[in-house]
């Protein structure tokens, strides 16, 4: 099977051929997947090189002149490293752009923590206005894709990775889907998380929720959802754990309720080795699932029946 990032040269491409509007702007990392692009729209795609911040200034002149640019590097490199200009240069500024990352939180490890980015997300999460998209297969991808670059002059970050779901679900670019039901919690899946999820989830009777967009956070479907399940909730997601807690606690903040955020840890682990060491280095296996989800939702019934 391809992977998300695979898919996205030859996806953006077709854009191209069919939107006179859109541009696509690198930074060395990926500029072999666009060559046929770059050969029949040479205006349209533009790679800066070696250099970040030019990457987001130039996406966000193109972007005030009326075009849609599509942004590709690696993660690292494409919210970390130019934050200042993702801040101003776009945010500021009031122009829109399409940020689609590479190589996720550990998906290169022996690329070294330079190529890392578990915090993305949460930083993202410091400005206003962004829509994140996290999908968990390459078909989920194209979606996702498409939708961000025909919302508008919207601020768009869409989040590829290696790791991905067995199966495709159909997503809709702004609501949780419901996997299965249960009455004893809701477990949030993020992206490539809903396989390990539901492996983690079988004979717990908990509500399994999938999220391939987490920006704008659905908190209306995770109330609906805890309606029924009781307002014991995990979040799952491959990004720095407790990203999206607070989105959590706001949407129930009208009753009482407990949250508890999986995910990437916040410590560096220096012996990179293959991505399954770091998905079970940082308890995101479903071995390791099952007993941080099994136990936070005992607890619950143990005090709701106290």
């Amino acid at each position: 099977m391809d992977t998300m990032r695979d898919r996205f040269a030859p996806v953006v491409t077709r854009l191209l051929d069919e939107d006179p509007r859109l541009a696509v702007v690198l930074a060395e990392i990926g500029k072999d997947g666009f060559a046929e692009a770059l050969r029949r729209h040479p205006g349209r795609v533009v790679n800066v090189g070696i250099r970040e911040q030019l990457l987001i200034g130039a996406a966000s002149g193109m972007a005030l002149t009326g075009l849609r640019p599509v942004v590709h590097t690696f993660a690292s490199f494409l919210v970390e490293r130019p934050f200042e200009q993702v801040k101003l240069d776009l945010g500021h500024q009031g122009a829109g752009a399409v940020l689609v990352s590479a190589a996720a939180s550990f998906d290169w490890p022996a690329g070294g923590y330079t190529h890392m980015a578990p915090g993305d997300v949460a930083l993202l999460d410091t400005l206003d206005g962004w829509t994140v998209h996290v999908p968990g297969h390459p078909d989920e991808a194209e979606t996702l894709l498409r939708h961000a670059v025909a919302a508008g002059d919207d601020k768009v970050y869409v989040r590829l990775s290696v790791q991905s779901n067995a199966q495709a679900l159909p997503v809709d670019g702004a609501r949780f889907r419901t996997v299965r039901e249960g009455r004893s919690g809701v477990v949030v899946a993020v992206g490539p998380m809903l396989d390990a999820v539901l492996h983690a989830a079988e004979g717990l009777d908990v509500t399994v929720l999938y999220a391939t967009t987490v920006r704008p956070f659905d908190a209306e479907g995770l109330r609906r959802a805890t309606g029924t399940a009781g307002t014991d909730v995990v979040l799952v997601e491959p990004y720095l754990a407790g990203t999206s807690t607070a989105a959590a606690n706001d949407a129930l903040s009208a009753v009482p309720h407990r949250v508890l955020g999986l995910g990437v840890g916040r410590a560096e682990l220096r012996r990179y080795g293959r991505i399954e060491e770091h998905v079970a280095a940082h308890g995101l296996d479903a071995r390791s699932l099952r007993e941080r989800i099994g136990t936070f939702v005992a607890g619950g019934a143990v005090r709701a029946g106290a």
